[in-house]
């Protein structure tokens, strides 16, 4: 049996995990089971409505990432066209079962699903056509936990864009991560005695406010703890926002070019400028320790 759940899935968060599970659960333990996620690329407002496109939670291929350690068994990634947008919610229903990657027995969406042309159709209009074409159909209600506001990747972006990490990682279940190459920067701050790990971030990713932060730097497996830097660098007169971590106690990682991520968990001050290059590398002390002590104790 194939069951397939529905939608954008960007961040993965814990109304997305709900719905592999629900999925997972609606399987009756053949060893052909598959839990099928169909997720879109790019954004479907990053085709349609680009000036008001939303700031990604994930790059594409982490989504995949989390979707599989969530429970997908397979992801089928779906181009988001004109064309695709324009299908009637009947060519798009039929799709579901037709597409020899998604095959669906069965589909599994939140309650709130839209589907179609202009987002027309619901999950009342995708019952009628999984009867007329040979799937079942289920809406699972939408989850919040303990906060009145139900889990959703605009909520998520909120909290980011307040520097709230604390109730977006509640939301995701994970840590937000923004990913990236490691570039040459200004080496400025191994000069300053903390070199860091200047990140090529995509323009489209969620970023908190600028500050610094606490987080973990990624590679592979290797888990590194870091004080993150997020900003336009005003102490030197910069205008280009940035990037960079510093590995606690670490200065002998060779990371450039290497494709890393950083996993934000704590916001610990806002960008600030001081009178002298002193005051820098006394407040730089002060947030190595911060970092260290929310992350390692």
């Amino acid at each position: 049996m194939r069951v397939a759940t529905v939608g954008n899935f960007d961040g993965v968060h814990r109304g997305h995990q709900a719905l592999i599970a629900r999925a997972r659960a609606a399987l009756p333990g053949g060893p052909e089971d598959r839990v099928v996620v169909v997720t879109f690329h790019p954004h479907p407002a990053a085709v349609l409505r680009p000036e008001a496109a939303p700031p990604m939670l994930t790059s594409l291929s982490r989504r995949q990432e989390l979707l599989t350690e969530y429970g997908a068994d397979e992801v089928v990634v779906v181009p988001f066209t004109r064309e695709l947008a324009a299908h009637s919610p009947e060519d798009f229903a039929r799709f579901l079962r037709e597409d020899p990657r998604i095959a669906a027995d069965h589909v599994v969406v939140g309650e709130n699903f839209r589907f179609g042309q202009r987002a027309s159709g619901d999950v009342n209009d995708l019952a009628r056509f999984g009867r007329e074409f040979g799937f079942g159909v289920e809406a699972v209600p939408l989850a919040s936990g303990e906060t009145p506001v139900p889990w959703s990747s605009s909520f998520v972006r909120d909290r980011i864009a307040d520097g709230d990490l604390a109730s977006a990682s509640a939301a995701l279940g994970h840590p937000h991560r923004v990913e990236g190459p490691v570039r040459h920067g200004d080496a400025r701050g191994r000069e300053l005695g903390y070199p860091t790990a200047n990140l090529e971030v995509a323009p489209d990713m969620a970023l908190p406010p600028d500050g610094v932060y606490a987080g973990w730097l990624v590679e592979g497996p290797e888990r590194y703890p870091a004080a993150i830097s997020i900003g336009t660098n005003p102490q030197f007169a910069g205008t280009e926002r940035r990037v960079e971590a510093y590995v606690l106690d670490r200065d002998d990682l060779d990371l450039y070019d290497h494709e890393v991520g950083l996993d934000l968990v704590a916001r610990l001050r806002g960008q600030a400028t001081f009178d002298s290059l002193e005051g820098l590398i006394d407040q730089m002390s002060h947030d190595v320790a911060a970092a260290r002590e929310r992350l390692v104790g």
